[in-house]
């Protein structure tokens, strides 16, 4: 049985100039419904948005059941990241290029959204990694990833040296510009651009892309997604490296660290609309014909 959802919270892409006035007609157009409607601080702070009601994303995770997200995937990324730990679903509004997450148009969002609040809608829950940085034994550094976590060489033209465990067992060494840990909502992200497969975003499994291997026998490696997934970088040809999750948070590695990934607990809930058909998402975006 559908929620109805009772409490929303806007999320809009910082930098567009388009987004200030999208968020005002949508606004407009939830009054006309029994809803709560907030704007995320920063959204507002970043848009010039004065007179309503905001929240920081601690106070929208804990006080609403539906985010609204109006950017490209680029901000989708963000506010899963952000609301992970809370019972709060996401559906996206496009204002981006892509678009593999956001999958209401723009110019049809008051239909959809109206349908939506309706009860008329499907929901999914995607599958976040969790990465960790342990250095001599201890956790350095955390974070979240909905698309992917990416070891990867850093500022010199030389190739990383690192060794791959799952579930504690050796799997092998790899010289390459470093490797993309994908989740099924991350396969048509930079995975894709390193010739991996494209999952279906409901499949509960990994994928790991090496990035430029030296021996062309290095290749795509699907695994369970309950998999723990620990990556040390060698002491030997080490050159500089960093991870980086959704290629928007960046934590920092040296030789002989071990990157832990693995499957947060809790996933997120994403909302669509009733004819969401993610084939022919694939033929718009992919430009499959």
């Amino acid at each position: 049985m559908s929620r109805i959802f009772s409490t929303i919270a806007i999320i809009g892409k910082y930098a567009n100039p388009d987004v200030a006035a999208t968020i005002t007609a949508l606004v407009e157009f939830l009054a006309s419904r029994p809803v709560r409607v907030t704007i995320d601080v920063g959204t507002a702070n970043a848009n010039n948005l004065k007179g309503l009601e905001t929240l920081t994303r601690k106070e929208i995770g804990e006080q609403c059941d539906l985010v609204i997200t109006l950017g490209g995937d680029g901000t989708m990324l963000n506010a899963a990241r952000s609301l992970a730990q809370y019972n709060v679903a996401l559906v996206g509004i496009n204002m981006g290029r892509l678009g593999f997450l956001t999958d209401i148009r723009l110019d049809r969002y008051q239909e959809k959204i109206g349908e939506i609040l309706d009860g008329k809608y499907t929901e999914e829950e995607r599958l976040l990694l969790q990465t960790s940085v342990l250095r001599y034994g201890e956790e350095i550094s955390r974070n979240m990833a909905l698309n992917d976590v990416v070891v990867h060489k850093w500022e010199e033209a030389r190739m990383l040296e690192i060794n791959t465990y799952i579930d504690g067992g050796f799997v092998n060494h790899q010289r390459s510009d470093g490797v993309i840990i994908s989740t099924p909502t991350g396969s048509t992200a930079y995975a894709l651009s390193g010739g991996g497969p494209i999952l279906h975003p409901t499949m509960h499994c990994v994928v790991m892309v090496p990035i430029c291997p030296h021996t062309l026998t290095q290749r795509p490696l699907v695994v369970s997604g309950d998999s723990v997934i620990d990556i040390t970088i060698s002491e030997e040809g080490h050159g500089s490296a960093q991870v980086t999750c959704d290629g928007q948070i960046t934590l920092s590695v040296t030789a002989g660290d071990r990157i832990r990934i693995e499957r947060l607990k809790r996933g997120i809930t994403l909302i669509h609309p009733l004819d969401y058909d993610y084939y022919e998402i694939l033929r718009a975006k992919l430009r499959w014909g």
